[in-house]
């Protein structure tokens, strides 16, 4: 009887998960043994253990997650409205040059101007509160959607829009039913980005605002644990951002990804 060991493993080092508990492993390990020279003063940087029974008592209490609740439901607010306002205007773009032209210069004059700069004008505007953080996290997510979007569709083969005027399909109808099928890896990809740059953006303007304790996600927690010198608690929450990232892109896009762009053969 013959074991191909090698080929077993090459097939489960291929598996996400194994990947990540091995990286993970190797992270745990380096962080112990930088705790265990104090290299870095304790109270400063804590150990995983600490870190780890932090984290699991603010779990179970709840507090954590009610905090995650707040920052996840502020995301997703900012997303749907982001790709409400992309959808309405990247089917009157692609049926108008000057609207197209429009966003081209938006895209360019924007999108390189990080969200928090646009703090003071946030906090002139809508004061302090939610809605100027929803303010510089739609204008963080916007426009790389946006861009995305915009080249997903330059992109799509000419022959396609010409099939489709032909059996006189409908510019709404051939933005929806052409485009957006034919651009959704671009359209994948900027969602995304919109994702990522929309925790950075919630993140800083919650710690920015966290000082007047009017926000309650993980950012003014993080501020309120900064200032508390609460270190492992501080670090629990950044853990906690770090799961929710991993499990967004484990159990949504890579399940949309292979349901969509995989299973149609659109793999690049």
């Amino acid at each position: 009887m013959t074991l191909n060991i090698p080929g077993k493993t090459n097939k489960l080092w291929e598996k996400t998960w194994i990947k990540r508990i091995f990286y993970l492993i190797i992270l745990l390990t380096v962080w112990e043994f930088i705790y265990k020279l104090k290299i870095f003063n304790p109270l400063l940087l804590p150990g995983p253990k600490q870190v780890f029974i932090k984290f699991m008592s603010e779990m179970l209490d709840g507090s954590l997650v009610i905090k995650a609740g707040a920052s996840l439901y502020m995301i997703l607010l900012g997303l749907l409205i982001s790709i409400a306002f992309v959808l309405v205007f990247t089917v009157f773009a692609m049926m108008n040059k000057t609207l197209k032209n429009l966003a081209g210069t938006l895209i360019t004059v924007l999108d390189p101007l990080p969200g928090i700069a646009l703090l003071p004008l946030a906090i002139l505007w809508f004061g302090i509160g939610r809605n100027a953080i929803l303010f510089i996290m739609i204008h963080s997510i916007l426009w790389p959607i946006l861009l995305n979007v915009m080249t997903g569709f330059e992109s799509v083969p000419l022959i396609y829009q010409e099939v489709g005027t032909v059996i006189g399909i409908s510019k709404p109808r051939m933005v929806l039913g052409i485009f957006i099928p034919a651009a959704f890896p671009n359209i994948l990809a900027g969602l995304k980005t919109g994702w990522s740059r929309a925790w950075r953006a919630l993140i800083s303007a919650e710690m920015v605002f966290g000082a007047t304790g009017r926000s309650s996600g993980l950012g003014w927690d993080i501020y309120m644990k900064r200032s508390f010198l609460d270190m492992q608690g501080m670090f629990a929450s950044l853990i906690m951002i770090m799961i929710i990232g991993i499990l967004v892109e484990d159990l949504f896009f890579k399940r949309v990804e292979e349901a969509t762009i995989v299973k149609w053969g659109m793999v690049r």
